[in-house]
């Protein structure tokens, strides 16, 4: 009996679909005893197949060919799980540093939210007191002869 290792895979439980497994073959995720494979590779009882997938490079050897998908209960016949520790680790990274959960209505502002601000910027003055603009000018070097002329060319 030939298995390819696109259907291997998938019957295994590794990928969800047969395109899945293909996809990932032909992406150069998926190594049979360290070389690169296509998805037509055949497998055989005592290969190495390594899968990567994401941060995570799953290691299985191969027990026993089947060619249909098996329940989970089922797939330790056919391969073992051969991940090092070291790997598996990575999966247990906080979720913080992948995806920060952020809180409904944390986004875009609400109707509500956005009167409430508009409210508050048109309350705001922003006219600067007589003594920090001279403080201004001095520590900056501006001329202190009335003009408004800190941004003319002359």
């Amino acid at each position: 009996m030939e298995v390819r290792i696109d259907k291997y895979l998938w019957s295994i439980r590794v990928f969800k679909t047969r395109s899945d497994a293909t996809d990932a073959c032909k992406g150069g995720k998926v190594r049979i005893n360290g070389a690169d494979t296509k998805p037509s590779k055949t497998v055989k009882p005592g290969d190495v197949l390594t899968v990567r997938k994401g941060a995570v490079s799953f290691q299985y050897r191969v027990i026993a060919l089947i060619d249909k998908r098996q329940g989970a209960k089922l797939v330790p016949q056919y391969a073992e799980n051969i991940t090092p520790q070291e790997e598996l680790d990575k999966l247990k990274a906080p979720v913080e540093t992948f995806f920060l959960k952020r809180d409904r209505g944390s986004g875009r502002p609400t109707k509500k939210e956005r009167r409430q601000m508009d409210s508050l910027w048109s309350s705001l003055s922003f006219e600067v007191p007589d003594d920090v603009a001279e403080k201004f000018a001095a520590e900056f070097g501006f001329d202190d002869d009335g003009d408004d002329d800190i941004f003319d060319e002359n």
